[in-house]
């Protein structure tokens, strides 16, 4: 009985501990909009972190205290049955004091290897409660080597065939989606908040798995069962892009340092960006910076297709953002890359050589008027 009572408090003390992490990164995150809002900085202390905290200790301490209970009634219940087989030799003649001492040696060299197994009862527990919840992420096997995908360095068209996708609660559906790039093409997609921009990004480069449909490069589809093959023809710079200190190149090697100097310069980041080896020595930039950057990483991997959430309002100075879209993005052409860009920035879509829109989940593209139209006014067009 106390052992379940142990499980069940350290289960819900794994809930509760989750729950308080996320307070502290609703604090630490949130922590510019608290500070100028002390009204919603005392909701969340009040309503949301100190009964996730009281509830935290609630279940500690219950853990603590009856996994304690167990360790002692273990102890006692040792050493009774200890005095209750000399009490039985004694007073009812089981039998002699020699007998008698030897079942008490065996329970007392039994006694610390028990209790052992009793103090360790808390770290089984934790283990348990951890694999089970790991195994609601439903996570793919584990494998050892790193496959090798298959390159498709001389491709053509890349082609979304009837693809289709839904999250779990069925909340938002993409598709059928149906569309057909070509190499060296530079296209703009758009859309409002909502619309499933960022769920086609993330079907077209391989993150998503679609529910039915099929992916093809030249005609020829690609193999579900190997989706690395497919992600191997995509280099992005996401909204939040995570800045690694290395340099890397094709198949993984080093970054050839002609490409890095010159789009350092281009990026206008030659005086701002230390490197040694390929190696970043300093990552402490500007959210501006930083996409920068990002483009270098994607650059250097020299992969044929580039996609970005190429949002140039997110880029503080009209100057770069004038240079982002008629010169860096015309040079990346000229370098053989097909691009994919979300974007608003309305003043620069005649420099795309296609123009796509996500309405509902659903993908259309923009030409002769529609395209005139969302040219002069995309804000107004996607609200």
């Amino acid at each position: 009985m106390l052992v379940s009572r142990v499980y069940k408090h350290m289960a819900s003390l794994r809930e509760s501990e989750d729950k308080l992490y996320h307070d502290y990164q609703t604090v630490l995150e949130g922590r510019k909009e608290l500070t100028l809002n002390r009204e919603r900085a005392e909701y969340v202390f009040t309503q949301l972190y100190l009964p996730d905290a009281r509830e935290y200790r609630h279940h500690i301490v219950r853990a603590d205290t009856f996994h304690l209970s167990a360790v002692n009634w273990s102890n006692i219940m040792m050493l009774g049955a200890i005095g209750l087989v000399f009490w039985m030799a004694n007073s009812l003649g089981w039998a002699d004091t020699a007998v008698a001492a030897t079942y008490s040696l065996t329970l007392l060299f039994l006694r610390t290897p028990l209790l052992s197994a009793v103090g360790a009862l808390p770290t089984l527990l934790s283990a348990q409660v951890a694999f089970n919840k790991l195994n609601k992420f439903s996570l793919a096997p584990y494998r050892a080597e790193f496959p090798q995908p298959q390159a498709h360095p001389h491709w053509q068209t890349l082609e979304l065939r009837d693809i289709t996708f839904h999250y779990p609660d069925n909340s938002f559906a993409v598709g059928p989606i149906n569309m057909t790039l070509k190499r060296g093409e530079l296209v703009f997609l758009i859309g409002g908040n909502g619309s499933g921009k960022s769920t086609l990004a993330m079907l077209l480069t391989g993150l998503y798995q679609p529910l039915s449909g099929q992916i093809l490069v030249d005609g020829q589809p690609m193999a579900a069962d190997k989706p690395e093959d497919y992600r191997k023809l995509f280099s992005a710079v996401f909204t939040d892009v995570w800045l690694f200190d290395r340099l890397l190149g094709p198949e993984g090697k080093a970054a050839d340092p002609t490409l890095v100097e010159k789009w350092l310069g281009y990026l206008q980041m030659n005086h701002k960006l230390r490197l040694d080896d390929g190696k970043i020595l300093d990552l402490k930039l500007s959210k501006g910076q930083k996409k920068r950057v990002a483009l270098l990483l994607a650059l250097a991997e020299d992969r044929g297709y580039h996609h970005g959430w190429m949002n140039g309002r997110r880029i503080r100075t009209p100057h770069f953002r004038r240079e982002f879209y008629q010169v860096l993005l015309p040079l990346m052409k000229e370098m053989g890359k097909t691009l994919f860009a979300i974007s608003h920035d309305d003043h620069y879509f005649q420099h795309a050589d296609r123009l796509l829109e996500m309405r509902g989940g659903q993908l259309s593209e923009l030409t002769g008027n529609e395209r005139e139209l969302a040219t002069r006014d995309a804000v107004a067009r996607t609200a």
